[in-house]
């Protein structure tokens, strides 16, 4: 029987505005930095996933460039906090499973531009716990990501579930750590993953989570 739900952020919980890569290539345009891919931006963010900043990201990014990368960092950072919204209906639904479950969040990323996230959000003391992988010795996939979260929340990862969009970092570790976890399918996203209990679409996740959360208690 589930004790606590966990949640991804992004993506998850909350969006921009306007797509990553249009963001992106504001802050590179801002800054003078040359043009960035997203997909060799994903790869550089997976690399670092345990920093206090996106400094570290955009190093590795801007290695040939005389480029400034924490002036890319800030600007990118700057302007996701700008766009950024929660999904419909995401705060009643989070308010409302507090009322059953514990509620935490664990979210991949340094730990200034998450933590930036949530206070744009107005989430600081939405979650009974919340980390991000900055703070941490691994981020997601890895278990100590999962079972640093579930001490937070002081039960085991047995007893909780989590719910994120990605299939490596979400399903595929929260699986392996014990959790069960529930896929959120984005509309370009990947196909439903067989490790995960229960799917839901992103933009039904508001009124149909916690009908599949209480599923799992029968």
């Amino acid at each position: 029987m589930p004790q606590a739900v966990v949640f991804d952020l992004d993506y998850t919980l909350a969006v921009p505005r306007r797509d990553r890569a249009t963001i992106l290539d504001e802050a590179t345009t801002t800054t003078g930095a040359p043009s960035l891919s997203r997909d060799d931006y994903l790869e550089a963010h997976r690399r670092n996933l345990t920093t206090e900043t996106r400094e570290p990201i955009f190093a590795d990014l801007l290695a040939d460039s005389d480029a400034d990368p924490a002036k890319v960092a800030t600007a990118y950072r700057e302007t996701i906090a700008d766009d950024l919204e929660p999904l419909p209906g995401v705060e009643a639904m989070l308010a409302d499973l507090r009322g059953e479950y514990r509620v935490g969040l664990l979210t991949n990323g340094p730990v200034r531009a998450q933590r930036d996230k949530l206070e744009t959000l107005g989430w600081e003391d939405t979650f009974d716990a919340a980390l991000v992988t900055g703070e941490l010795e691994a981020g997601k996939p890895d278990p100590r990501a999962f079972e640093a979260i579930a001490a937070e929340l002081s039960i085991e990862p047995s007893e909780a579930v989590y719910v994120g969009d990605e299939v490596e970092a979400d399903v595929r570790g929260a699986t392996e750590t014990g959790m069960a976890a529930i896929q959120v399918l984005l509309e370009d996203g990947p196909d439903p993953d067989p490790r995960a209990v229960a799917h839901v679409e992103q933009r039904e996740l508001a009124t149909a989570l916690s009908g599949l959360v209480a599923d799992l208690e029968a």
